[in-house]
């Protein structure tokens, strides 16, 4: 879903930037002095985008420049939602490895998760782990959820997942910490009814 999601956004920007660019090449070319075809909407440089004929037109009906406005309005919206929503990277897509010559590597972090979070679910009396890297990728930061068996001490859990899991993938990386931030849950022990 996700990868639709990437080719659906990429194929969204390259459209609004090919629409941009001939729309803004073609009105600076003829403001530069270049004859426009015949359809064009301008006949020369020095004519205006709308005339006061086409801006009074429908100055008389109640209806047209408040549908305009909402129509801008929502345009503005999804334009703004969109940005937001391709600059916030909810996950750290790869993780700069250091490989000692200088140069480094670079590590999916969807595999490090992966790998974190399967040795974390491995872990004594874990029943469930899910792990998400944020951060920057020279400087990533992971985010655990543990859902843990009835008997465990969290505070054991919280050893084990910082001695174990958390020291293979630091060192595995090459990297000097990788802060976590780690949520434990507990599975609810349903007490059997003695009569």
């Amino acid at each position: 879903m996700r990868a639709v999601l990437r080719v659906v956004n990429r194929v969204l920007i390259g459209l609004v930037g090919l629409v941009l660019l001939v729309i803004g090449g073609s009105v600076l070319a003829v403001g530069l002095g270049l004859d426009p075809p015949s359809w064009w909407i301008h006949d020369s440089r020095h004519d205006v985008l709308l005339s006061d004929a086409e801006r009074t037109r429908w100055r008389d009906d109640g209806w047209w420049w408040p549908t305009v406005i909402a129509v801008l309005a929502v345009l503005v919206l999804l334009a703004l939602w969109w940005l937001t929503s391709v600059l916030r990277r909810r996950r750290l897509t790869e993780v700069l490895v250091d490989t000692g010559d200088g140069e480094g590597a670079l590590l999916r972090g969807r595999a490090l998760e992966g790998v974190l979070a399967s040795e974390a679910a491995g872990l004594e009396g874990v029943q469930r782990a899910q792990v998400h890297l944020t951060g920057r990728r020279g400087a990533p930061e992971a985010r655990a959820r543990l859902l843990l068996q009835p008997h465990v001490d969290p505070g054991t859990a919280l050893n084990d997942l910082t001695a174990q899991a958390l020291a293979h993938a630091r060192n595995s990386a090459g990297l000097a910490a990788l802060p976590t931030e780690v949520r434990m849950r507990g599975v609810k022990h349903r007490a059997e009814r003695v009569t």
